[in-house]
């Protein structure tokens, strides 16, 4: 890796034949971004078409800032490694992920790095993403937009490695990459991406070599725009791929924990729950039903709690739980669906 620069932050975008509308948006979120300091490095999978040479005009034009990178041969050699390839060629003292048909709002660097430069203790931060459906400009995609709760309370640091067990055990929202600042201290010691992980869990691969060693900080704010569309990822994968892939990722959990020798107990308990689930699909969602009417007893009862100190009539313009929309917590296979 290239040496480091203090308060640097280095966005690292790869890239496949992205439609260069999304491309654009993507680099001008980061082109607006009211923390000036920051580096993009746009990284070719082996693209072709418009979609390069878009990046390569950014490149051009802002040099200092902007970069292009590809593989040897303008190869396509997968997510995983193209960020390594970007990560290496790095100076920043933080990096942050962000797919190239997704974008930032412009505040998300500045309260980012305020709350990483306050918690030194912390290895990354995350908060909500907006899954977003109306890019489209259609009114009816509008109603589709949600922002997941994330499970886990709020603007607090979370304790490693038990945040990662409940990642792994589907019970907390998995962070999206768009979303993540992590310190380049934490990458160095971690390895970075896996590049044998090329698509799926590639990111919840990731995940876990810097949520088990590092606490987390998890935020309330919305920084970023996940943009769903027929062309991603998870819009193309079948549910038999997604399952072997899940499995895949918690056979390699299971051997990263005795290779590294940090676990309290609950990461292994939640690998052996998941592949457990996947042998007994039957079983397992009937587990999941009883947690689901469990979760859902508990906010009522809140609910109930909370009106009594509402007159009857404001009680009745209350929204009961089962009316604030389902419960979008799961593991997903993410890479990132």
């Amino acid at each position: 890796m290239k040496a480091q620069r203090q308060g640097l932050v280095s966005v690292v975008m790869p890239f496949l034949n992205t439609d260069p509308a999304f491309l654009r948006e993507a680099i001008k979120s980061v082109i607006a971004q009211t923390y000036p300091d920051w580096e993009l490095l746009l990284v070719d999978d082996g693209s072709q078409g418009a979609s390069v040479e878009l990046a390569r005009e950014y490149a051009k034009q802002d040099p200092d800032r902007i970069r292009y990178l590809e593989h040897e041969g303008h190869q396509n050699r997968g997510h995983s490694e193209s960020r390594n390839l970007a990560i290496r060629k790095s100076q920043g003292e933080y990096i942050a992920l962000l797919d190239a048909d997704d974008l930032w709002l412009e505040s998300k660097l500045e309260e980012q790095l305020t709350i990483m430069r306050a918690t030194p203790e912390i290895g990354s931060v995350y908060g909500k993403t907006r899954y977003w459906f109306s890019w489209t400009g259609r009114p009816g995609d509008l109603d589709l937009d949600y922002v997941p709760e994330l499970g886990v309370p709020l603007d607090s640091i979370r304790p490693a490695p038990q945040f990662l067990a409940r990642m792994v055990r589907g019970s907390i929202t998995v962070p999206c990459t768009c979303s993540l600042l992590v310190r380049r201290s934490v990458l160095e010691k971690s390895g970075g991406f896996d590049p044998g992980f090329t698509s799926l869990f590639g990111d919840q691969v990731f995940y876990t070599k810097i949520f088990l060693g590092w606490p987390v900080y998890a935020a309330s704010q919305c920084w970023d725009y996940y943009r769903r569309h027929p062309d991603s990822l998870c819009a193309t994968v079948s549910a038999v791929e997604a399952i072997a892939a899940r499995r895949r990722f918690l056979q390699w959990v299971g051997g990263y924990l005795l290779q590294s020798g940090i676990d309290d107990g609950s990461v292994r308990q939640a690998v052996l729950s998941g592949l457990w689930e996947l042998d007994h699909p039957l079983g397992a969602r009937i587990l999941r039903s009883g947690r689901r009417a469990r979760r859902l007893g508990g906010r009522m009862a809140a609910w109930l709690r909370d009106s009594a100190q509402f007159s009857p009539v404001e009680r009745g313009r209350r929204k009961p739980p089962e009316a604030l929309g389902p419960d979008r917590r799961g593991w997903g296979p993410h890479e990132s669906c």
